[in-house]
């Protein structure tokens, strides 16, 4: 069998009549320069239309997030029900920027549009730490806080965003504390990757139940910081106590570290005192 006959080379006056493009075209297929401007172009036009879908997607997927925290506040406080308007439901929040220093409210920005992981991140708005049990390298000086009043206008629950490094990653979440600045109503968080089936039952229904009416601290808030998750109660007794998670020592310790850093004189502790003071 004959092998097939290749076309002719173009002249140099043939190849002039033609175009940069239809020279292009007429390039063999095992051109290496084709075969590497074509695989450039496609990697160009995938890049664009990725590109293009990020940008047109990013107000819907900050929608979502912002509906995402939304529902985990409402529910940390026990007012989600199966149907409701999560974004009516979360109207009876008060939110409020709080210094962690001084435990007092500022009004140095919009209560509104803080982030607070945007703040943790700028170094004019957070420090380092030296001491950091919660492995979070740097502290914000300032974090959004959520208050919920009942019909009289007293204050019933105050939401606190807690956030701490567990086995694999950082877990985010919120803890309800009661009026009485030391009484645990209920902990969860929205959003980690520590592993299914073990350190990941920190969503388990059951498992965040046994924080509801634990205490923080002793002598009615007033003694030392004694809320633990452990294997066995502390010293202080079961009311302070949190049972660890089966098989997940790591991240039940992670979660201990955070809770307790920031329920600390380094978090909240200062706003909690005004709490129980009643100042709030």
């Amino acid at each position: 069998m004959n092998p097939p006959v290749r076309d002719a080379p173009l002249s140099d006056a043939e190849a002039a009549r033609k175009g940069p493009i239809r020279r292009f075209l007429d390039t063999p297929p095992d051109n290496v320069a084709k075969t590497v401007t074509v695989a450039l172009g496609l990697c160009l036009v995938a890049s664009m239309v990725v590109s293009a879908a990020a940008v047109s997607l990013r107000p819907l997927q900050e929608r979502n997030a912002a509906l995402d925290k939304q529902v985990n506040i409402v529910q940390v406080a026990g007012l989600y029900r199966d149907g409701i308007d999560v974004a009516d439901a979360f109207q009876a929040f008060e939110p409020q920027v709080l210094e962690l220093a001084t435990g007092e409210f500022t009004d140095q920005f919009d209560r509104f549009e803080f982030d607070d992981r945007a703040a943790a991140d700028d170094l004019t708005l957070s420090a380092p730490l030296t001491d950091d049990p919660a492995s979070i390298r740097r502290q914000a000086n300032y974090v959004t806080v959520y208050l919920l009043r009942d019909d009289q206008g007293a204050l019933d629950k105050v939401i606190l965003p807690v956030y701490g490094y567990g086995l694999w990653s950082t877990l985010y979440g919120f803890i309800a504390i009661e009026e009485d600045g030391n009484t645990i109503y209920g902990l969860q968080f929205y959003e980690h990757a520590e592993t299914p089936g073990l350190g990941a039952e920190v969503d388990n229904p059951r498992w965040k139940a046994l924080w509801r009416d634990k205490k923080l601290r002793t002598e009615d808030g007033e003694g030392e910081l004694a809320i633990t998750v452990a294997k066995t109660p502390p010293p202080q007794g079961r009311e302070y106590f949190v049972d660890a998670l089966s098989g997940a020592t790591l991240t039940s310790r992670g979660v201990d570290n955070l809770v307790r850093f920031w329920m600390s004189e380094r978090g909240f502790e200062p706003f909690l005192e005004r709490v129980r003071a009643g100042e709030i």
